[in-house]
């Protein structure tokens, strides 16, 4: 199967397609022997040998799915130029080269997905899927029953109005409550625009469910490799092209049947045909002929009648 040069280098860890690129234009990368420019550029891994600056490119690596429990204070990116705390360092023992799905602001902790697989991560950013995501929020304040009804319905930023969501009560302090919050758009500071449009300063942020994903018990700070079962829900997102019909209807749960339930459509439909009409033997065009011996006089038409009928005059 022929592949993309620089997809190829990327699937092997080595770079990110991005840095392959620079790599092939800068005249690093050798293909059988030679030299390769040009983007684009596409061979077969199972046939052709490719080399960076003499190195030989290994096969691409296993699959690998990483949740992480990413707490206060750490950037969502591998390498922060200005020297703050990122996530790689919560997964340093992570051997394979993986990438946030997403992110998670500096102040806001929760369910984190990292993976080298780009189709899963593609589909569970993309609006088109409409992949749910969960979120624990503590607010100033007590939320009435018309603002959450506002939420649910949506609410009018400056980007234009935002999606249906389903709103849940989660708890009371004496001052301050907790909101289940699911969405599934991903807007910058969306939950915080949300409430703040409503005059509720949001004090916490933990997501708790990503897609079929659950944060459960794992601790802040702690990440771990998906389960099979997981990980083959996570991969089921990219065959999934069909969005939920009521988002609001759903539940935050974390099984994707729950996105978009069987309808049951019946039996099929039969198309049946009425049988073909009698054709009249006579040609349009003909005039059918008096019997015999019979003599046929010009009759008038009486109104009034049902149907026209003669009289004999």
């Amino acid at each position: 199967m022929m592949v993309r040069l620089q997809k190829v280098i990327a699937a092997s860890g080595i770079a990110s397609r991005r840095a392959a690129e620079t790599m092939i234009r800068d005249g690093h990368v050798t293909v059988n022997g030679k030299v390769v420019r040009v983007l684009g550029t596409c061979i077969d891994p199972s046939k052709d040998h490719v080399k960076i600056d003499g190195r030989h490119v290994q096969p691409s690596e296993p699959e690998v799915f990483v949740l992480l429990h990413k707490p206060l204070g750490y950037v969502t990116t591998m390498d922060d130029p200005y020297g703050r705390p990122t996530i790689a360092d919560l997964v340093a023992k992570v051997k394979v080269r993986v990438f946030p799905v997403g992110r998670l602001d500096y102040d806001t902790e929760g369910l984190l997905l990292l993976t080298n697989n780009g189709n899963v991560a593609q589909a569970c950013v993309h609006p088109r899927y409409h992949v749910p995501k969960t979120y624990l929020v503590k607010v100033s304040g007590v939320c009435t029953e018309e603002e959450i009804q506002n939420l649910e319905d949506g609410i009018a930023l400056d980007d234009g109005m935002t999606a249906p969501a389903v709103i849940r009560k989660s708890g009371k302090a004496k001052a301050n409550s907790w909101l289940e919050i699911t969405i599934h758009e991903g807007r910058k500071h969306q939950i915080k625009r949300m409430l703040e449009a409503l005059g509720h300063r949001v004090m916490r942020i933990i997501r708790i469910r990503f897609g079929p994903l659950d944060l459960g018990d794992l601790p802040a700070g702690v990440s771990r490799f998906a389960t099979d079962v997981e990980a083959n829900a996570l991969r089921g997102i990219v065959h999934r092209t069909t969005k939920p019909r009521n988002v609001r209807a759903q539940a935050p749960r974390s099984d994707l049947q729950s996105l978009r339930p069987a309808r049951d459509t019946g039996p099929p439909r039969v198309r049946t045909t009425s049988p073909p009409a009698k054709k009249d033997s006579r040609s349009k065009g003909s005039k059918a002929r008096p019997a015999p011996g019979s003599a046929r006089r010009p009759g008038r038409v009486v109104k009034g009648r049902g149907r026209p009928q003669t009289r004999k005059g």
